[in-house]
Parts: structure tokens; C-alpha cells; sequence
């Protein structure tokens, strides 16, 4: 525990120091470094006297949590209470406006994911440039389009306390790698945005060896009524209160050549060899559609997902956590090399629907269904972190300014364990989840 603690401590203060001495880098370069303008919630923004502009934005999220199990009588409760988010986020420009860059940490450090067991500080650390006014390329570890359409939303604009089970299942989350994006005028006030990526296919934050192949994707969106307001196709919750109804459809596809883990998200996390001990890994391919709609505070969101793996034949041993190797692929007794790898991955299909109302006064109810299918052979069945087909939710919020600022929410979710669950120290629990959660927001 004391090593972990010195570790984020260590980080935040490298992080810290970083932000410093980017300022001090402008001073000392005889800068005149002068605050332009602020409002509450969407930042600072700062300019020099040479024309380089840039925007320091912010939040932190204390959240606490509840857990409890039907029919079980004794110790049934788990309370959580921990700092789920701070961000800080730098965003600015060169004299050539058409070149930007971004850098975003998380001093908080936590994962978007209950399997997951990294602490991923560094968010973004990318440069774009603006191609033409229509197309521009990004450099960089940022947020993949291939991801279903909610990981589209900052996280301190969520209509609930957290992201659907979709997102956790299924969502690499971050990737380093080349992004284009464009947006095009396709008649009678309509757009088609399209989206292409090509990554290491390994997830963010890889600082050591590069495990497989590339992975390559892309996202198409269409928006029949023109666009959000204020950017609105990005922020879940519809605070903007749109005058007019606005809609994007999308579908999206990627496949990863070669993952080193459950869903591309942590590289090297699992890693199998050939009889000449290289490295022989199974290819991961997602597709799926998804769709948001926003009228005067009225907000749906729905989403499909799919995932299939390829297995080489040539795979002959695994290798342990401890470093050691294994030609053992027990499956049920049986030595089943495919469908055991197939078992260590995100495998199956999930769709995620929900939908709420934001009053006028700043309150806004909200619900969600979700459903996750898995594969016969897949991680989905893991009785610890999933096997749970089932989340019902319902939520309620109130929001303390006019914009994402500041808000309190407050959501309850319904688990369906009829599969069979265990609890978060995987001892086996009869019955079902109740799930209880309320989560604060402050943004600068």
C-alpha cells in the first residue's frame, strides 16, 4: 500500500512539475503571459504577447459508492469512497492557428474498468493540424473513434454517475497512434463526418515494447438536421436545451493484428509464443452502430456492439504473470488451445439505451438499460467482473450552474446476477446486485 501511495505521489509531483515549468519556459523566453478571459466551467484562457494562445480547463469528481446482494443476510454491504476523477487539461496554438496541441492528465490515476489494474495519469499528449478547413489529422495518444459513441462524451458531462457496462466491456478508451477526421456539408443542412485511425493497437501509455501488429478503423457519422450547439455531439446531457431537434447515426469497425490483452487496452498483458518462443497473438475485430438524439433537454443515446477473435494455430505456450511459461490450455478439462485464449478476451455483443430529461430549474432525470451477451468462450463470463447480463438505472442530477461547472448526482442501478456472480474478493454470491452511487462535480 505505501509503495503504491509514493508511486501516485511521485506522479502527481512530476505531473506538477511539468505544469510548472511549461510557464516557467514561456517567462523565461520574455513572454508576457496575460489571462484573457474566464468563466466558470470552461476554463482559463491565456495568450502572449508573440500570439500564442492557450486554454487551462479543470474538474475533480469526489464519488462514493454502495453496494449490496440480495439474499445474503450478514456482511452483504460494500461501501467505496474514493476521488473517481481530477483532471487538468492544457489545450492551445501555435502563430499558425492551423497547428494545435493538447495535454490532459488524471491525478486521480483510477481506470475507467473493474478488470483493469493500471494507473493511467497521462490522458492525452497529442498535435493536430487542420489539413484543409474540412479534414484534420491528429498525432498522438487521444480517444479513438473506433470506441462505441459515449466514450464520444467528457467524462464531466455524463447524464449518470458512470459510463454503461458497454464502455467498460468493450472500450480501448485511448491509443496512440494517427487520426483524420472530417466534416462535409451533404445537402439541405446536413453532414457526414467521417473518421479514420491507425494505432499500435496496444492502448495508451506504452512506454516499453510494442506487442503485435497495427490496428486499423474508422468511424462514418451522419447528421441529418445540421449540427449540435455548442458542441453538443460531444456532452451527453442536454444543458444547451436545443431549439431544434439534432440527431448523429453512426457505425464504426476496427481490427486489431495481434492484442496483447483483453480488448487492446493494456499492451503486454497477455502475451502466448510459437515453438520458437515469438510471440503469436490473436487478432481482435469490433464493429458496431450507435445513435444521439437532443431537443429542448430531451437526450437518447443507444449503442450496439460486437467483437470477434482470430486464434493462430501455431500458439504452443502462454506466459504467466510471473514470467514463466505454460503449454497448458485447459478448458474444462481438455486441452483447448483456441477457445482458452478466446477465454482471457472481451468476446460477445452488448447494447446500451438510455434516456433522460433536463428541466429548466437544472434537474435532470435520467434512465438506462443495458445488456451484455457473451460468448461461450469469453472474459464476459468472469463471475467477478461481469456475467451480469442485466443493468437497469435510474438517476437524478442537479445542476449547479449553467453549464457542466457544477452538479450533484445521484444514481441506482439493478444488477441481474442470475448467471452466478461472485463478490469483489470472488467468493460466490447467491442472488442479485444493488448498486448505489452519488458523485459531485466542480469544474473550473
Amino acid at each position: 500500500m505505501n509503495n503504491s501511495i509514493n508511486y501516485r505521489s511521485m506522479k502527481v509531483f512530476k505531473i506538477t512539475s511539468l505544469c510548472v515549468f511549461v510557464f516557467l519556459s514561456i517567462t523565461a523566453k520574455g513572454q508576457e503571459v496575460k489571462l484573457e478571459t474566464y468563466k466558470f466551467g470552461e476554463g482559463l484562457n491565456f495568450s502572449t504577447n508573440d500570439g500564442y494562445p492557450m486554454r487551462i480547463t479543470g474538474y475533480l469528481q469526489p464519488y462514493m459508492e454502495t453496494k449490496t446482494y440480495t439474499d445474503v443476510d450478514e456482511n452483504s454491504t460494500q461501501n467505496r469512497f474514493r476521488m473517481r476523477r481530477i483532471r487538468l487539461r492544457f489545450d492551445g496554438k501555435l502563430k499558425n492557428e492551423r497547428f494545435k496541441y493538447r495535454f490532459a492528465f488524471d491525478l486521480s490515476g483510477t481506470s475507467e474498468a473493474g478488470d483493469a489494474s493500471t494507473n493511467n495519469f497521462l490522458l492525452d499528449a497529442f498535435v493536430s493540424y487542420d489539413i484543409t478547413n474540412r479534414i484534420k489529422a491528429t498525432f498522438g495518444q487521444r480517444s479513438t473513434f473506433t470506441d462505441n459513441r459515449e466514450l464520444f462524451m467528457l467524462s464531466n458531462t455524463l447524464q449518470l454517475v458512470e459510463r454503461s457496462r458497454v464502455t467498460s466491456a468493450f472500450a480501448s478508451i485511448r491509443e496512440f497512434g494517427l487520426f483524420l477526421e472530417g466534416s462535409f456539408r451533404a445537402g439541405k443542412g446536413s453532414y457526414l463526418k467521417p473518421y479514420f485511425v491507425l494505432t499500435n493497437g496496444d492502448g495508451g501509455n506504452v512506454l516499453e515494447k510494442d506487442h503485435g501488429g497495427l490496428k486499423v478503423g474508422g468511424r462514418i457519422d451522419y447528421l441529418p438536421f445540421g449540427l449540435f450547439t455548442n458542441f453538443g455531439q460531444f456532452r451527453q446531457a442536454d444543458i444547451v436545451r436545443e431549439l431544434s431537434p439534432k440527431l448523429v447515426i453512426g457505425a464504426n469497425f476496427s481490427h486489431n493484428n495481434g492484442m496483447s490483452s483483453r480488448r487492446g487496452r493494456e499492451s503486454g498483458a497477455i502475451i502466448y509464443l510459437d515453438t520458437n518462443d515469438l510471440e503469436s497473438l490473436p487478432d481482435y475485430t469490433k464493429y458496431g452502430v450507435d445513435f444521439l438524439f437532443k431537443y429542448q433537454g430531451f437526450s437518447v443515446l443507444g449503442e450496439y456492439v460486437k467483437t470477434t477473435a482470430s486464434v493462430p494455430s501455431d500458439i504452443t505456450q502462454r506466459v504467466r504473470n510471473d514470467g514463466s511459461t505454460s503449454t497448458t490450455f485447459d478448458v474444462n478439462g481438455i486441452q483447448d488451445i483456441q477457445n482458452y485464449v478466446k477465454g482471457r478476451m472481451m468476446l460477445g455483443e452488448a447494447y446500451n439505451f438510455q434516456a433522460g430529461y433536463l428541466f429548466k430549474n437544472g434537474i435532470s432525470i435520467d434512465a438506462r438499460y443495458t445488456h451484455l451477451k457473451a460468448d461461450d468462450h469469453s472474459f464476459l463470463n468472469n463471475a467477478t467482473f461481469y456475467n451480469r447480463p442485466n443493468y437497469y438505472t435510474i438517476g437524478i442530477s442537479k445542476y449547479l450552474s449553467r453549464n457542466y461547472g457544477a452538479k450533484i448526482q445521484a444514481d441506482w442501478t439493478y444488477i441481474d446476477g442470475g448467471l452466478g456472480i461472485n463478490n469483489n474478493d470472488g467468493v460466490a454470491i447467491p442472488g442479485n446486485e444493488h448498486l448505489a452511487r452519488i458523485m459531485l462535480t466542480f469544474a473550473f
